[in-house]
């Protein structure tokens, strides 16, 4: 499972960084073969955006086709759907299709919600981004990590957590989890990987000891706290941390082609056997394509934060790689010379990004209940829509 989880990571929590690199290394060798006639601006005639959504529906239909896209793809433009659509089966056993607004896996796209509430807190001046794990949290079991381990490094990964995946108690404990306490057991008194500030190293656990901060300067629970600032304003009347066995109507299943010792199998499986009972701050939530559009909208209008405080948590500040840098609880792109924000999750069964181009006016939603099946749709509306 590690295996697995360590490459869709890769492919998908830079939301589609590879995907969008080999995109752009495709053209670039097209450009350099073709002849000056082929690729003249003065004789191309850009495409309408019609014209463009029809192109990306052609696509996705074949790709469907295929059995290599499988969830809920929407396409806005100015905060208007252009294009939703929704492939393959949401439980295969039934039968049961998916549809544009089938509760998806978010993966990690929970950690935009989290790094939204914690500036929101820095904005009522109960939360400084300087501040340490121990200011708020002064039973933190290991003193080295809660007295060395700033807000900010927690956001930007780059404090020296690790990832609660990683625990040998997580495949005992995963179907038992539910609140952020329940996580944070798997790593309390893990030490730390490097030396805060130093460099980066992606960690789930960061982002549940946020989430714990959230609750212990706000006095409520994660959940609640997400629910009544960030969900209800945006209108987001789908989104939750589910808990599994609560019978939510209309939840996606996802499906795996790996077994727990990340061997591969004959046929997909039913992904419970890894997922936590619920999600966290971290992620693991449910969320719909509109109400993540709804998120997008509320956000990019300043309806969640001032204009400030949103550049702030939407601005680069950690280097990932050249063009790529992580802000707080959001990737920050330049893809084709255009700016692209917002995140993405893998794990197995799960495949999930949201991108924002805030110069283009596109929002960008696909959501998949198989290992890989956003990526393929990526690409393709990757390049039909910045071409």
């Amino acid at each position: 499972m590690k295996n697995l989880l360590n490459v869709l990571l890769v492919v998908v929590l830079g939301a589609a960084v590879i995907v969008l690199s080999s995109v752009t290394e495709k053209r670039t060798t097209a450009s350099d073969s073709a002849s000056p006639a082929q690729t003249s601006p003065a004789e191309k005639t850009p495409l309408s955006i019609d014209e463009r959504v029809a192109e990306i529906r052609t696509v996705l239909e074949e790709l469907a086709f295929a059995e290599e896209v499988c969830g809920s793809v929407l396409i806005a433009h100015e905060g208007v759907p252009i294009l939703q659509a929704a492939y393959g089966m949401a439980d295969r056993g039934l039968e049961i299709p998916n549809r544009v607004d089938t509760k998806f896996n978010l993966g990690s796209l929970d950690k935009m919600f989290t790094g939204v509430a914690i500036m929101q807190l820095v904005e009522q001046d109960l939360v400084s981004l300087e501040g340490t794990i121990g200011e708020y949290l002064p039973d933190y079991p290991n003193p080295d990590v809660a007295d060395a381990v700033t807000i900010h490094q927690l956001l930007t990964h780059t404090g020296g957590l690790g990832n609660y995946f990683d625990s040998p108690q997580y495949i005992g404990a995963h179907d038992e989890i539910r609140s952020l306490d329940d996580y944070f057991v798997l790593f309390a008194d893990e030490p730390l990987g490097f030396e805060p500030g130093s460099q980066n190293g992606y960690s789930n656990s960061a982002y549940i000891v946020l989430g714990l901060i959230i609750e212990a300067v706000s006095g409520v629970s994660y959940f609640d706290y997400v629910r009544e600032h960030i969900f209800a304003p945006s209108g987001m009347t789908d989104t939750a941390c589910y808990e599994l066995d609560a019978g939510t109507p209309n939840l996606a299943i996802g499906y795996t082609t790996r077994d727990r010792d990340d061997n591969e199998l004959d046929e997909a499986i039913d992904n419970t056997f890894i997922l936590p009972m619920r999600g966290g701050s971290a992620g693991g939530g449910y969320s719909t394509a509109p109400d993540l559009l709804a998120f997008a909208n509320a956000l990019m209008g300043n309806r969640l934060l001032s204009a400030e405080s949103t550049e702030v948590v939407t601005a680069g500040k950690a280097s990932i790689r050249e063009d790529v840098a992580y802000a707080y609880g959001f990737f920050d792109r330049i893809v084709q010379g255009y700016r692209a924000i917002g995140h993405g999750g893998g794990f197995p069964g799960i495949c999930s990004m949201l991108n924002i181009y805030p110069e283009l006016g596109y929002t960008i939603v696909i959501l998949s209940n198989s290992d890989w099946g956003c990526v393929g749709a990526s690409e393709a509306i990757t390049e039909a829509l910045l071409d």
